[in-house]
């Protein structure tokens, strides 16, 4: 396992951090905090950590009861989730601030994250993400339940073995190095990283509520938004909006990549160049 078990009070997570404490050229600057999407772990981040090798501080880890991480209590929505975010970043002292970039379904966490913690962010990534406010269009709805029904099959596949049968060529679609690819095949083969990962994505719409609830992001907020095939030009617009919102904001469409191989090492120089559009952002607005 890379990386280190950090306790926030009779739970641990797994996290994963590289770089120093400070930006491009050697000045200090915000932490990069990497939340991977939906059934994902640190290992997600395992190419984006590598691009910015020295330069950035990084911060990914393993949500409660995924991969490494010790389960949580139920519901596994986002106001759980990003206030186990809070306690991780205090118990592992890592003050801020903080460059937030969430993958798929993440984006909704972060987005509530953000919007929670507002002192402690100076920017938000959404790397192909799902916005709160898409989660009101009819036919995001649909594909959330229909997928939602769709992996409650995922723990009972992963008891009888059936997701280890499968793990090389389903558990990686990223493409990440080891060791984080056989990180990738344990988490796709655990009937409890299964399970937990199954009950977030359970919580999808609540999330939704629940974040738009707080109302919107401070429009000096940085927000940089990288996009991948896929999904039509009104879903492109509904992910697009957070940046449009923003007074710094940058939006980009990678029309070559997928929705996980935007991660991987044809692609994720996109999602690195966005999170430098941010950083500089926010040194230059004094975050």
């Amino acid at each position: 396992m890379r990386g280190e078990m950090i306790d926030i009070g009779g739970r641990r997570f797994r996290v994963v951090r590289s770089g120093p404490s400070g930006g491009p050229g050697g000045g200090a600057g915000p932490t990069i905090i990497l939340e991977a999407g939906s059934f994902g772990t640190a290992a997600d981040w395992a190419v984006v950590q590598g691009l910015i090798g020295a330069e950035m501080r990084c911060f990914a880890y393993d949500r409660a009861g995924l991969g490494y991480s010790d389960p949580g209590p139920k519901p596994r929505d986002s106001r759980a989730i990003a206030g186990d975010l809070q306690r991780l970043l205090w118990a592992a002292k890592e003050e801020g601030p903080f460059i937030l970039v969430g993958h798929s379904m993440a984006g909704v966490h972060m987005y509530h994250f953000a919007l929670t913690h507002p002192e402690q962010v100076a920017g938000l990534v959404l790397v192909d993400a799902t916005p709160p406010g898409a989660l009101t269009d009819p036919h995001v709805i649909g594909m959330v339940k229909a997928y939602r029904r769709a992996v409650s099959l995922a723990p009972l596949g992963a008891q009888l073995f059936l997701n280890s049968a499968t793990c090389a060529v389903l558990a990686d679609r990223i493409d990440v190095p080891e060791p984080a690819k056989s990180e990738k095949r344990r988490a796709f083969a655990s009937p409890i990283h299964n399970y937990w990962a199954a009950r977030e994505v359970h919580e999808w719409l609540r999330d939704g509520e629940q974040t738009r609830a707080l109302g919107e992001l401070d429009r000096e907020l940085p927000v940089a938004v990288v996009t991948a095939h896929g999904g039509g030009e009104r879903w492109k617009a509904l992910q697009a909006e957070p940046a449009r919102r923003s007074r710094s904001g940058y939006a980009v469409n990678v029309k070559e990549a997928g929705h996980a191989s935007l991660l991987g090492p044809r692609y994720a120089e996109a999602v690195v160049k966005a999170i430098v559009f941010v950083w500089k952002a926010a040194q230059a607005g004094g975050r």
